[in-house]
């Protein structure tokens, strides 16, 4: 009797393979082969956060900084599945952001899926902020706790990691009570990861060469959302049918959505900042610039990505 040998179902970016008969490759490298561009400028080291499951984050800062800066937490992307803090697309990013910014900039790790599915990667990212807590609590690193201003943290996410950084604002209310002394003072949405059973336009409209086009968002929900649900799931679509009320906007920090105009996820980005706004949350600015999804670390030097820079230090200036 001969036996079908197991071939693939669902590969993503080249990275993650899943087989028919259910089991998983990685592959160790990243599906984003560039240089890592660092000039000594921003000093970084690697942290565990999450020693049960050997979860690290990457910690930078400018090597000149002399007075307390601004903390920035970077989430990286992937669709859930994929990506790393070790990407060299992340740790470029991060070094420019650390610069440009002149802030402490915290790239976290989380749980991929399929091999853990939603909330994991969530549930993670509330650990990397309520580590941050308890340095600020030790004060026994010198190296953070020396120019890092608790008072003044903002939490970003690029993708997957918009959706982890908006699950933390409602999670974590205005003023982020929970975490004292550690406050945080707004939130930047990259590109949000946002989804939903209903196809918005651009998602239906959108090109089949885009960088993140429609299957290959299908194939990152199909693979991360819980297993049985659809993507109405409140994880998924902020305003599914289960999804809670965010009309009581007041609870919100402010936020700093961006998207791109060639990125399929730009209508629900959109939308969930004009809800927002319309809920009477002030607090919420919406900016859409040229180029694909993930412009801003697949083109760093480019016109919308130098914009990005200037929006971000803006709205940290405007919020601190």
């Amino acid at each position: 009797m001969s036996s079908t040998a197991p071939y693939v179902v669902d590969d993503c970016r080249g990275v993650l393979q899943v087989y028919s008969d259910g089991s998983i490759t990685r592959s160790p490298n990243p599906s984003f082969n560039v240089l890592i561009n660092d000039d000594g400028s921003v000093v970084w080291k690697d942290a565990l956060f999450d020693a049960a499951n050997n979860l690290k984050l990457r910690l930078y800062k400018p090597s000149n900084a002399t007075t307390k800066l601004p903390i920035f937490y970077y989430i990286h992307g992937g669709g859930f599945c994929i990506g790393s803090r070790t990407w060299p697309n992340c740790q470029n990013y991060c070094l420019r952001l650390a610069s440009h910014l002149h802030a402490v900039v915290i790239a976290p790790d989380y749980r991929l899926a399929p091999e853990n599915r939603l909330p994991a990667a969530i549930d993670d990212g509330f650990l990397a902020v309520k580590w941050l807590q308890d340095q600020a609590l030790s004060g026994l690193d010198n190296w953070l706790v020396d120019v890092a201003d608790f008072d003044r943290v903002f939490i970003s996410g690029d993708s997957a990691g918009g959706n982890i950084a908006h699950h933390l604002m409602v999670r974590l209310g205005a003023g982020s009570p929970g975490l004292d002394p550690v406050r945080v003072r707004g939130y930047v949405l990259l590109g949000p990861f946002f989804g939903g059973t209903v196809p918005t336009r651009s998602e239906a409209e959108g090109p089949l060469d885009a960088f993140l086009n429609l299957q290959l968002i299908d194939r990152f929900w199909r693979l991360s959302i819980p297993v049985g649900e659809t993507t109405d799931h409140p994880l998924v679509n902020p305003f599914g049918p289960k999804s809670p009320s965010l009309e009581s906007t007041t609870l919100l920090d402010p936020v700093l959505v961006v998207v791109s105009t060639k990125d399929l996820l730009k209508d629900r980005a959109k939308d969930y900042a004009e809800r927002l706004k319309n809920w009477g949350n002030n607090k919420t600015e919406y900016l859409e610039l040229e180029g694909q999804h993930g412009f801003f670390t697949v083109s760093p030097d480019c016109e919308a990505a130098i914009d990005l820079m200037q929006a971000i230090k803006r709205f940290i200036s405007d919020h601190s």
